[in-house]
């Protein structure tokens, strides 16, 4: 997995001040360099950035959105959308995989340009209202709080519940741990007459506020055993083709720059249960480390 300390890293050395139309931290800059939309496979598309996801699912009757990125992706996400042929006013749901600022900080302003509806995990829906991290989330930290523009009027979505536009449909899969709301999402691509089952994979990383322990401590439960069965379920879905939240984490774009006339390289058995098993061993050193400094 490519990127993924690099990644990590970021996350850990995002910065607290920010306005409601942009967030500064250390990775922010790069992971908002833009990148030109492509398809990944049938009707769905990449239209983020360099560093962080967001997928386009198009349709007849309207189109799918999966996350924002940073308040300041908001304009290159909708860039995207529209370079590619499509209206932004024809996105009518969008969807979050979790409420942290680098994946949710431009849903209102899209949500604003598309009048779409935008839907998440109930825990995901609380963030996503209040603009911010609350207590129980690994990166909360009250004294050190980003804020971006709350979302109002959420869908909130249960375990293994579907969403609809016209035919396409998107099914979220609960895997808390990194955020007790995170959600990957499925759904099926078609091409050629040949339908794969695609995955939009949330983060599995335990990246957290200094403190804070996945294994318990004075103030929150021991979740390890829940951020392991999170990492096993999405091992398990079914799974031709996976883009994770952080691009890197799934070599997006190594697969785009292999990708031939005949070779589709998102098309990939195995790639869900790859990530699981690097997220696992990942998890693994952090609750290793955890306990040993008990």
């Amino acid at each position: 997995m490519k990127a993924w300390g690099v990644l990590v890293l970021g996350l850990l050395a995002a910065g607290a001040a920010c306005a409601q139309d942009a967030v500064h931290c250390g990775s922010c800059d790069e992971w908002n360099k833009p990148v030109a939309p492509f398809k990944v496979y049938g009707n769905t598309w990449y239209v983020g950035t360099a560093g962080l996801s967001s997928l386009l699912v198009t349709g007849p009757q309207g189109h799918v959105l999966l996350d924002g990125a940073l308040p300041q992706s908001a304009a290159q996400i909708r860039k995207n959308i529209e370079s590619l042929g499509f209206r932004i006013e024809d996105v009518k749901l969008i969807l979050n995989s979790h409420s942290h600022w680098d994946h949710s900080g431009g849903i209102a302003a899209l949500q604003r340009a598309s009048g779409a509806q935008v839907a998440a995990s109930a825990w995901s829906a609380k963030e996503l209202a209040v603009g911010a991290n609350v207590p129980g989330d690994p990166q909360y930290d009250p004294q050190d709080t980003v804020r971006v523009a709350k979302i109002e009027h959420i869908r909130v979505v249960a375990d293994g519940e579907s969403v609809k536009v016209g035919p396409l449909t998107l099914t979220a899969h609960l895997t808390p741990g990194h955020t007790p709301g995170s959600t990957a999402w499925t759904w099926q691509s078609c091409e050629d007459k040949v339908c794969r089952n695609m995955v939009y994979a949330d983060s599995l990383t335990a990246v957290s506020t200094d403190g804070f322990h996945f294994t318990g401590d004075a103030s929150h439960p021991d979740i390890s055993a829940s951020f392991r069965a999170s990492i096993a379920k999405l091992g398990a879905l079914p799974c031709d083709v996976v883009v994770s939240t952080h691009p890197g984490f799934t070599d997006t774009f190594e697969k785009l720059a292999a990708r031939t006339p005949g070779h589709n390289t998102f098309v990939q058995g195995g790639g869900c249960k790859a990530l699981a098993e690097a997220s696992a061993r990942a998890f693994d050193k952090r609750v290793a480390a955890e306990r040993a400094g008990r």
